[in-house]
């Protein structure tokens, strides 16, 4: 099985181009180390934070409807719901999930997985 890296979304009112044209479906790709660092470089995220999530959007959204390129005037105009929905779309396909490892009982000798997290504080 392949490791999914692209995403197909909808959203709930799409974003209309300067024709009038609805583009509602689209694809976002997993976010990269550079993705979410690169943009803190950008002036306009160093004069306001919250530019941070339009960059980023821009970069991850490979396709929405039939526009050629992504671009941050696009995200910038698109609806409030449907900005707040790429948010949390971009939150789900980005969590990391805590990876599993095989281990053996040392007294009996059973194997079984366990769930490494490695954010929790470990009990001594």
């Amino acid at each position: 099985m392949a490791f999914q890296t692209e995403f197909k979304f909808e959203l709930p009112r799409g974003y209309v181009d300067e024709k009038g044209n609805l583009h509602k479906t689209g694809i976002m790709r997993l976010a990269t180390a550079a993705d979410e660092i690169l943009p803190m470089r950008d002036q306009r995220v160093q004069q306001n934070p919250g530019y941070l999530t339009i960059i980023l959007l821009s970069r991850v959204i490979t396709n929405l409807g039939d526009l050629k390129a992504m671009n941050t005037k696009i995200i910038e105009n698109l609806f409030t719901v449907d900005l707040a929905y790429l948010q949390d779309f971009y939150q789900r396909i980005n969590e990391t999930e805590n990876p599993n490892i095989r281990v053996k009982c040392p007294k009996c000798e059973h194997e079984f997985e366990v769930e490494m997290n490695f954010l929790e504080e470990t009990v001594e």
